[in-house]
């Protein structure tokens, strides 16, 4: 059992319970993310709502199909459709002007850096480059127990234990049994397993060595010190409120790997982060993969050219429209409207597929599209490469606006009956029936 300690008081942490609830859902149904476009102004709420009015004010009464398969199903579709928006959100922003127009960083070495451009300067700026060398990556910090044997019945007396973790500046309280039966290995999986579920920021596992020992090793999930700390966690059973002696007989505070900071320089300057993502410039988002080697061995940053750049931004495109068809057509013969969105969708790249074959995307017999690369630089260098491409951004605007429908109201392809229609002109909106998907997600909970 885990507890948070505040204040003399212990108080469990409910607000984990609801974020599990969401959690589950998106990494069970639906790919996982969180980017700068998932924020929205009070305007764009407003049109939000507005939208939904306007779309119930003649919708039918229906009776929705409410079985586990239409949650899986409705809960997916829309997180697929909110990831294809915010990566055509990522190639420039969502004005039809911008789009596809966003620049693309590159690392001349990404064994040792990768690098992301995050910028907002106009397309006439000078883009700064650097010199990046690496000489240390941030670590988290391992906590390694003691080597005992794996099946013998562990050396503590049956009763209650507890040990309290330190992290973050929280204090958590772990409280557990040990029967006369429990053998070392069972103790060390049994709070491997406490530790993983309440996800206070670290993890556990119980590893063996050659001799069949069995260890409980355990890593913070950050990386890297603030200044002032010296540890990402710490364990003790001191002042815990339950039997003490589960730290020393396992070896739970001994500390093999201690957390560092990323060491680095940029353009011979140095620099330090307590992970092993940093911002640069306010222009660039890097990532560290390794270290250099010892003759100082750098990695270029800078940005694409504007060929090589709109080339990537059609691939993710691609892969994006891609990656939605495929996640809808996983639903083929369980939800039949799943094969309405399918040709919707598709229909889409159809309308545009002459214009999109002369730009280098070749729609293939699925829906799927496939980009030619060599023939979209051709055609980007060329004389006429703005009318080329305008059939882009309207195959992008097209799909931007299927994307949106979509995610403002799955339910319109999950099986239902309709009740009776609506006398037209002579009703009342019904803003919230679109939000009946945002039930099925608690639905168990409750």
């Amino acid at each position: 059992m885990l507890s948070r300690k505040k204040g003399g008081l212990m108080a469990y942490n409910t607000i984990n319970n609801l974020t599990n609830v969401y959690n589950f859902y998106m990494t069970t149904y639906a790919p996982k993310s969180s980017t700068p476009y998932d924020t929205h102004k009070k305007s764009e709420l407003r049109g939000v709502y507005n939208s939904i009015v306007k779309m119930n004010k003649e919708s039918p009464l229906f009776i929705l199909d409410t079985s586990k398969e239409s949650q899986q199903f409705a809960v997916g579709i829309k997180e697929n459709a909110r990831e294809l928006r915010n990566t055509i959100a990522s190639l420039g922003g969502l004005d039809e002007e911008e789009l596809l127009n966003k620049k693309v960083a590159y690392s001349s070495n990404e064994e040792i850096v990768t690098a992301k451009y995050i910028g907002s300067r106009k397309p006439d700026d000078d883009f700064p480059s650097y010199e990046v060398e690496v000489n240390h990556l941030a670590s988290s910090q391992v906590n390694l127990g003691n080597f005992l044997p794996a099946d013998e019945p562990a050396a503590l007396a049956p009763n209650t234990y507890s040990f309290d973790v330190g992290i973050e500046d929280l204090s958590y309280e772990f409280q557990f049994s040990i029967k006369a039966s429990d053998t070392n290995r069972d103790v060390q999986a049994r709070l491997s397993r406490l530790i993983n579920n309440a996800n206070i920021g670290m993890s556990a596992q119980v590893v063996t060595d050659e001799n069949g020992n069995s260890a409980l090793r355990m890593e913070s999930d950050a990386t890297g010190l603030k200044e002032g700390k010296k540890m990402q966690f710490h364990i003790s059973d001191q002042r815990t409120s339950k039997t003490a002696g589960v730290v020393d007989y396992l070896g739970l505070d001994y500390v093999t790997s201690p957390a560092t900071n990323a060491s680095f320089l940029v353009n011979g300057e140095e620099h330090s982060s307590t992970s092993n993502h940093y911002t640069l410039d306010h222009t660039y988002e890097l990532q560290f993969k390794g270290v250099s080697s010892e003759d100082g061995e750098t990695a270029s940053i800078g940005i694409k050219t504007d060929v090589e750049s709109l080339a990537e931004n059609i691939n993710t495109l691609v892969r994006g429209y891609n990656s939605f068809l495929q996640a809808v057509s996983e639903y083929s013969g369980v939800q039949p409207k799943s094969d309405r969105l399918f040709h919707e969708m598709s229909s889409v790249a159809r309308v545009y597929a002459k214009g999109l074959t002369s730009a280098g995307l070749n729609l293939n017999l699925d829906g799927t599209l496939e980009v030619d690369n060599n023939v979209l630089r051709q055609k980007a260098t060329s004389e006429d490469a703005k009318e080329a491409f305008s059939s882009m951004k309207g195959f992008t605007n097209s799909i931007l606006r299927k994307s949106n429908q979509v995610s403002l109201n799955p339910m319109h392809y999950v099986n239902n009956v309709i009740v009776a229609y609506k006398n037209p002109g002579k009703n009342f909106a019904s803003p919230y029936i679109t939000s009946a998907y945002s039930g099925m997600m608690f639905n168990s909970y409750c």
